[in-house]
């Protein structure tokens, strides 16, 4: 036995050491991961040493077993899902959610991470079994003089390395909190929080990130310190003559800070106070009392668009407005996240729970959603995917206003397109789903509808892709790769969709009084060689299969919102940076709802406010220029100049501006804040 003890300290070093090199994680914070895997790895080992031989040989296999398969478990929902997952924490989204539909994509990314699966289980398994190979042959008896002796240096041993286990443990600490990291996201940081697990296991480590979940959702996590709230947090003075009125509500956020119940209430209602709300404009109640079609638009990206490929995109993306700077950023939980800044102008929060999720749970009070605000107008609001619950969407959905239809979990279900035998189809026909559902409210004027589409979601293959192979004729003389083709053919299902909608819609007499809007959940951000493919230029990542915000081009989240009627007569160009927590404020002005442009996180684009895109890193882009949260540093817009100093105020005024925003979906969900100020 004896040195063989330690076996798990070291696979457990190993394979934190392995991981990060494998993902290809900064190695700047290897004093803290590696010092930690150390104290977790020997601490599990002086328990371990506590046990019987036999029971002892059994639970380090286990422990081993284990090790290895979450990380690389973990290394593929990195892959696939671009982020980490918690265990306790990612574990009833992962119940509820029907993770069949990446089964092929989980088959891919093990086949591709074939040296991944040898370096972090076949090697660390081989290992441990080698290692004790020689202990399995002993046949001491417990009783015995030498069983005795060896018993009580086993637990010598174990006191060493608990003790050992403390001393690492106490050096991670000193490593966290006494070297001089740079940046808002530290060790530091994290170590106190549960979000962003992604920079957790590059800084902590994945181990670290995994127990720190456990412990969070045991004993809670200590509240967030609130940033100090600053006066005319936009940083934009009255006009001296107005021209048009506030999109504002008569709310007395004093009043409410005064009573709150909570640290987050009370900040909540001093933020808001402190906001300058946006001026309406010529554009405000544009398209009042029109039809509302909002479609979100699974892994789409404005690359894709060409006129004769996909002429019904490209009508509706040029001749409406036009939104040149417009990115869709991939905030946590890809589909639910893009879904949740496009249906609420907020910000997901950036951890479990699932901000949208727990709407839904919660029955929080969303009076801003389209659907909650058109209702009361007399609009018939309903909502379709052609596929089975997830996010738990069978609640999320009703609560933001619609009456929602889904495979299962519903009233209505829909019914789900199959071929001959019954075999259902996957993914699903977004021309099927609006030919289906079109009936459905063409007579109930004034409708708002949603469609959330499912036929580009991943992967992307002839043979793994039902609408890939539907369309495969017509990209299949193309000039890119099959993967890239695959794309554009799943795509096609989604442009049949939309060129059916405005035949149907002028069949109906109605084109001209509907308004369609359309924006992405996300870019396909597991596989970036079809953007640069597209797009024609490379983004600057080291891998195509993971988005590293760091070292990335952010203009790989560049994407396209169509926002079209057919009634307009001349395409509207902006020229603004915005992102999809924009669209909601943005029609709710063109529509004439009544809303108050302070409590979002997104603006009305067409305001005279200054555009903002933040990112999930934290970086942002305005339209002054770019700021990496990585450097530290500010690029100024080709146009514009800045004195030194005029930069450091701008930079802090705008990272203030990103973090308040940032926070303002998790803390309205958590303390229910419009329905306390909108009663």
């Amino acid at each position: 036995m004896r040195k063989r003890i330690f076996v798990l300290a070291a696979l457990a070093v190993y394979l934190e050491l392995v991981f990060h090199l494998y993902m290809g994680l900064d190695m700047r914070y290897a004093p803290v991961f590696l010092c930690a895997a150390a104290a977790w790895g020997l601490l599990a080992t002086a328990v371990a040493s506590l046990l019987p031989k036999k029971a002892r040989r059994v639970v380090g296999a286990v422990i081993t077993l284990l090790m290895t398969v979450v990380y690389m478990a973990e290394c593929i929902c990195k892959v696939i899902l671009q982020q980490y997952y918690q265990i306790i924490g990612g574990l009833e989204t992962a119940a509820g959610n029907h993770l069949g539909d990446y089964s092929a994509a989980v088959w891919t990314a093990l086949a591709e991470n074939i040296p991944g699966i040898l370096l972090m289980v076949v090697l660390p398994l081989g290992v441990y079994f080698l290692s004790t190979r020689e202990t399995i042959k002993e046949t001491e008896e417990e009783g015995s003089s030498e069983g005795k002796k060896e018993r009580r240096t086993e637990w010598k041993q174990a006191v060493l390395a608990f003790g050992v286990s403390c001393v690492f443990g106490a050096a991670c600490l000193a490593a966290v909190f006494l070297l001089p990291w740079k940046g808002d996201i530290n060790p530091a940081y994290l170590a106190r929080t549960d979000l962003y697990t992604d920079d957790q296991v590059e800084q902590l480590g994945l181990g670290t990130m995994l127990l720190q979940d456990v412990r969070h959702s045991i004993f809670g996590t200590p509240g967030e310190t609130m940033p100090q709230v600053e006066e005319a947090a936009e940083g934009q003075q009255e006009p001296e003559e107005p021209v048009y009125d506030h999109n504002q509500m008569h709310i007395d956020f004093e009043g409410l800070a005064a009573a709150a119940s909570s640290e987050e209430e009370r900040w909540l209602s001093e933020y808001f106070g402190s906001v300058q709300p946006a001026q309406q404009n010529e554009y405000t109640g544009m398209f009042e009392g029109y039809n509302v079609i909002f479609i979100t638009a699974e892994g789409f990206s404005g690359y894709m668009i060409d006129p004769e490929l996909t002429p019904t995109l490209y009508k509706m993306s040029t001749e409406g407005f036009v939104f040149k700077n417009f990115y869709s950023p991939l905030h946590f939980t890809s589909t639910s996240g893009g879904e949740f800044q496009n249906l609420t102008g907020l910000y997901p929060r950036a951890g479990f729970p699932v901000s949208l999720t727990e709407s839904g749970k919660q029955s929080t009070y969303l009076p801003f959603t389209l659907a909650n605000a058109l209702n009361g107008e007399g609009y018939t609001s309903s909502g379709y995917h052609f596929n089975q619950n997830m996010y738990g969407r069978e609640l999320s959905h009703p609560n933001l206003g619609y009456e929602w239809r889904q495979a299962d979990a519903c009233e209505r279900p829909v019914t789900k397109e199959t071929d001959e035998g019954g075999r259902e189809y996957w993914p699903q026909s977004d021309d099927y789903m609006v030919q289906q559902t079109f009936e459905d409210y063409v007579d109930k004027e004034p409708f708002n509808i949603y469609y959330l589409t499912i036929s580009m979601h991943l992967p992307y293959g002839y043979d793994s892709n039902e609408m890939s192979r539907r369309n495969w004729d017509q990209v299949a003389s193309l000039p890119y790769s099959d993967k890239t083709k695959a794309y554009l053919a799943a795509g096609l299902e989604l442009e049949k969709g939309l060129t059916h909608l405005q035949a149907d819609l002028e069949e109906a007499g109605i084109a001209d009084h509907t308004l369609i809007a359309m924006a992405p959940d996300h870019v396909p951000y597991s596989d970036l060689d079809i953007l640069e493919e597209l797009a024609g230029q490379d983004f600057g990542s080291d891998s195509v299969e993971t988005l590293d915000e760091e070292n990335v081009s952010l203009d790989v989240y560049k994407n396209t919102w169509i926002l079209w009627s057919a009634g307009m007569e001349e395409p509207v160009e902006v020229e603004k940076v915005c992102s999809q927590v924009d669209i909601l404020p943005t029609l709710l002005n063109l529509l004439g709802a009544e809303y108050d442009s302070r409590m979002l996180a997104g603006i009305d684009v067409l305001s005279d406010q200054e555009g903002m895109a933040v990112f999930f890193s934290r970086s942002w882009i305005t339209d002054q220029g770019t700021y990496s949260r990585y450097t530290e540093e500010f690029q100024p817009a080709p146009d514009v100049e800045m004195t030194e100093e005029e930069k450091n105020v701008y930079v802090e005024n705008k990272k203030y501006l990103a973090d308040c925003r940032l926070r303002l979906g998790e803390l309205i969900i958590e303390t229910d804040y419009y329905r306390k100020a909108l009663p």
